[in-house]
């Protein structure tokens, strides 16, 4: 045999083996052993849920229009802002009012002048009577006529007040607490009566709104709780149910339910979801604590009968507390990690 046959020859055996040696070590599995609660998954009852879409609404909300037709002068306020009752909203011209006020006054300076002549005659015409120097129809026409010289006076008195009154619809002001909530128009423009200029409510008494089938409506009482969830908020909520209209509108045969929730951060307008009990059913539930997620992944940790530990996938319903619907990937019988989840990877040994 030559070298170079030697030297292939010892090559081959060096390289087996070290392919021996890594064929041994994979084979060996290094495992963890990791203390973890354990439960065994049972069924248990629930109620069957229909969801109904619904809205979150302002029980306070107020459209902010004035009692004059003129100008907007100026709006005080913006959108978001929080407000007083009585405190400023926005400003209408008062020119038009002014003059209103001025030509009043003048009406009753003349109204006032015209009755001092008219009284001026009746009290001549009175004593020139009472020594029977002029007739009765005289004295009757001077009466007449002061009469209606103090009528006149008055009229315009009121026509002054009337017209003054109206200068303190130019400043309109806020009529409850809240918060502006829309600004339906812009300084410069024309204001008129029962047209909104801003939009008030008050965003500490809120209600869901929502509409439900009949089926759903002959299970509800007043005052009876629901649950809640409302986009933007991690936990549903629970509310009382307020009102129940008996009458059914008559295009979608739904009956409107009206509900009081009390919650921080609430905003009118958001979408609801409305849980009405319909029945009940078996599902599986575990702690939230038990429920992870790895690389995007929801799951679980399993315990198999010799105590190993393997993720498994499941995919997660409605949270009811600290715990978690399984809808799919378990099965009852399953023995879960509940406790020290988070310290476990697949292949782990678990001590309970």
């Amino acid at each position: 045999m030559n070298k170079l046959s030697i030297l292939v020859f010892a090559l081959a055996i060096s390289l087996a083996g070290c392919g021996g040696k890594h064929e041994e070590t994979a084979a060996t599995p290094v495992q963890n052993t990791v203390k973890a609660d354990v439960v065994t998954l049972q069924p248990v009852e629930a109620d069957v849920l229909s969801a109904m879409p619904g809205t979150v609404v302002a029980l306070e909300s107020v459209q902010v229009a004035s009692r004059l037709m003129g100008y907007i002068k100026n709006i005080a306020v913006a959108e978001g802002q929080s407000v007083k009752a009585g405190q400023r909203l926005f400003t209408i011209d008062p020119m038009d009012i002014e003059g209103g006020v001025a030509q009043a006054r003048l009406g009753l300076d003349q109204a006032d002048k015209a009755m001092q002549d008219a009284k001026a005659d009746y009290d001549r015409f009175n004593a020139l009577f009472k020594d029977e120097v002029v007739t009765r129809q005289q004295y009757e026409k001077m009466k007449l006529n002061y009469d209606i010289a103090a009528s006149r006076a008055a009229q315009a008195k009121a026509g002054l007040q009337t017209a003054q009154g109206q200068m303190r619809y130019a400043v309109v002001s806020s009529p409850i607490n809240g918060v502006v909530t829309q600004k339906l128009a812009n300084e410069g423009d024309i204001s008129a009566p029962g047209h909104p200029v801003l939009m008030v409510e008050n965003q500490s008494r809120m209600q869901v709104q929502t509409s439900v089938p009949d089926s759903i409506y002959q299970c509800l009482k007043q005052d009876a709780t629901v649950r809640i969830e409302v986009d933007g908020l991690a936990q549903p909520l629970d509310g009382k149910i307020a009102r129940l209209s008996p009458a059914a509108d008559p295009m979608t045969h739904s009956h409107l339910v009206k509900i009081d929730v009390a919650a921080a951060g609430l905003r009118s307008g958001s979408f609801a979801r409305v849980l009405f009990a319909s029945g009940k059913q078996n599902v599986l539930r575990v702690p939230s604590a038990a429920v992870l997620n790895r690389a995007g992944i929801d799951g679980v940790f399993v315990v198999d009968a010799k105590g190993i530990a393997q993720y498994r996938m499941v995919r997660t319903g409605r949270v009811d507390g600290d715990q978690v619907e399984i809808l799919s990937g378990l099965s009852a019988g399953d023995r879960v990690v509940t406790g020290n989840a988070g310290a476990l990877n697949n292949g782990d040994r678990v001590q309970g």
